[in-house]
Order: structure tokens, then C-alpha cells, then sequence
């Protein structure tokens, strides 16, 4: 897999979760706000240091053109780690507790959409097929690396259990979502 589609499934993921947040959030629910606010804030945790130790550097040797991108992102993910322990210092449920995950929310479907939309696009240009597909392989060892679930250990599920964990996760786009990227995105259950 490559290191765009990982980065993406990644992103898909946490919008999942942020879906689920919102549906707590609104239905006053604190323990399933809990629940899920951990999950988004050890995803998020994961995907930063996966971009920051290896994706990030690899595309500033790239292309230096993207360096200004790249400092961008960094910067942006001060923001959400700085939030993130805030939200850790706080009661779960506390109204500023809510406030800051949601906020937290906003800032990285900002972040992602921009990654998608504008970096994306561009580090396709910078890398050929097989230098993504390196870059994949090492951003998934990273992963396995901080005890987190590679696309390795969900290989073994039927198109329809990914499908269903797919539906279940709230994952946007999923109903066009290839097998390869479904492996990518669903978290096991």
C-alpha cells in the first residue's frame, strides 16, 4: 500500500471516530464520549508521529517546494497535541472537556482536507509508484512498531466483515472504497 492511501485511510478513520463523537456529543452520552475521544486521541497520536518521523522528512527531500507545506502541517499538529493534553487534564464530559475535543475535530478534518486536496496531489508528482509504495511499506512498520494495527493484521477478513466494520466505524466513502482501501481504513474489531 502506498504512502498516500495509508495517510488517507488513516484520515478516514478518524473522521469515523469524529462521527461517532458527534453522535455521543448530542446524545449527552459521556461514557461513549469517553470512549471514543480516547480512541481519537491515540489515532491521532499514531498519525502524527507516522507523518513527523517519516512521512514529512521523506517528502522535504523530495521536494523542497514542499517545505512550506510540510512546516504547515508540523505547526498545525503543535495545535492539536497542545489541545490534546489539555483534554487529557480535564474531567471527561466537563463542557470545556467537549469543547476542546470538538475542537480538536475542526482542526484536523481542516488539516486533512488540506493534506488531501493540496500535499497529496503534489508528493504524487514528487514520488513515482514505487518510491510510495517504499514509503508505505516504512510508514506501516513505524506503525507496527508503536503496537498499532497494520493492514497486515486485517488481510485475513472477507470483503463483507470489512465492509460491515467499514459501516459500523462510520467511515466516510466506504461504499467506494476498494478492498485494498477498506484493509487500509477499518479498524479490527
Amino acid at each position: 500500500m502506498d504512502a498516500i492511501m495509508l495517510l488517507t485511510a488513516d484520515h478516514n478513520r478518524v473522521r469515523g471516530l469524529f462521527t461517532k463523537f458527534k453522535t455521543a456529543r448530542e446524545s449527552d452520552s459521556v461514557e461513549e464520549m469517553t470512549d471514543v475521544a480516547a480512541k481519537i486521541l491515540v489515532e491521532l497520536d499514531v498519525h502524527t508521529q507516522i507523518e513527523e518521523r517519516v512521512f514529512y522528512p521523506a517528502v522535504r527531500e523530495a521536494d523542497a517546494e514542499l517545505s512550506e507545506e510540510v512546516a504547515e502541517g508540523m505547526e498545525e499538529h503543535h495545535v492539536v497535541k497542545t489541545l490534546a493534553s489539555e483534554v487529557e487534564a480535564l474531567p471527561p464530559g466537563a463542557e470545556d472537556w467537549t469543547a476542546k475535543v470538538t475542537v480538536i475535530t475542526e482542526l484536523v478534518e481542516h488539516h486533512a482536507e488540506e493534506e488531501e486536496t493540496t500535499m497529496f496531489p503534489r508528493v504524487k508528482k514528487a514520488f513515482d509508484a514505487n518510491a510510495l509504495q517504499q514509503l508505505g511499506q516504512k510508514m506501516e512498520a513505524f506503525k507496527a512498531r508503536l503496537g498499532m494495527p497494520t493492514a497486515k493484521d486485517k488481510e485475513q477478513l472477507t470483503t463483507a466483515q470489512l465492509k460491515q466494520l467499514a459501516t459500523e466505524q462510520e467511515i466516510p466513502g466506504r461504499s467506494s472504497m476498494s478492498r485494498e482501501e477498506l484493509v487500509a481504513t477499518v479498524a479490527p474489531a
